[in-house]
């Protein structure tokens, strides 16, 4: 189905307000996915907050004229599906993990922060930890000392009682 000039203005409009503030974005391949594949891949993508669209080419190609992610343009051949997120490993962690439950998920290329990524290097930003996986660790590390310092104390706390009893 066609659509007319004003719905391609408003659909490069769209694509260009999410990609205006992104650090990263994701193009695989769909080639062959089920309905319901795509629906779950989806709803994955908004619980991490990745904008994820099936567009055509000449649409996204136009919307990422003139941004950092302008080096994916020649990239965009074949049935895609746009992955963009603000967080950097966001939308290749997305794409990542769902393209090992289904493998007509293939990965084409990425962009991050103006770099062209390959299918391997998108691999390899997926692998990095979340902005708050790497804050739940360091707050795992900094109350580390304070519980052990909580404990050591009650122990001396009981150790004291029991010899004043």
């Amino acid at each position: 189905m066609s659509l007319n000039i004003e719905a391609k203005k408003a659909a490069v409009t769209e694509i260009s307000e999410n990609i205006a503030n992104a650090q990263t974005m994701v193009i695989a391949e769909y080639r062959g996915i089920s309905v319901a594949s795509m629906t779950t891949l989806r709803a994955k993508a908004r619980e991490q907050g990745v904008y994820l669209r099936v567009l055509k080419n000449t649409l996204a190609r136009r919307a990422v004229d003139g941004t950092s992610f302008s080096a994916l343009a020649d990239q965009m051949v074949g049935p895609l599906v746009y992955a963009v997120s603000e967080d950097p490993v966001a939308a290749a962690k997305v794409l990542q993990q769902f393209s090992k439950q289904d493998e007509k998920i293939v990965i084409k290329a990425g962009s991050y922060n103006g770099d062209l990524l390959d299918a391997a290097q998108v691999s390899e930003l997926a692998s990095i930890p979340s902005r708050d996986e790497l804050l739940a660790k360091l707050l795992g590390i900094m109350q580390a000392p304070v519980s052990g310092f909580a404990r050591a104390l009650a122990a001396l706390s009981a150790k004291k009682e029991s010899e004043a009893a």
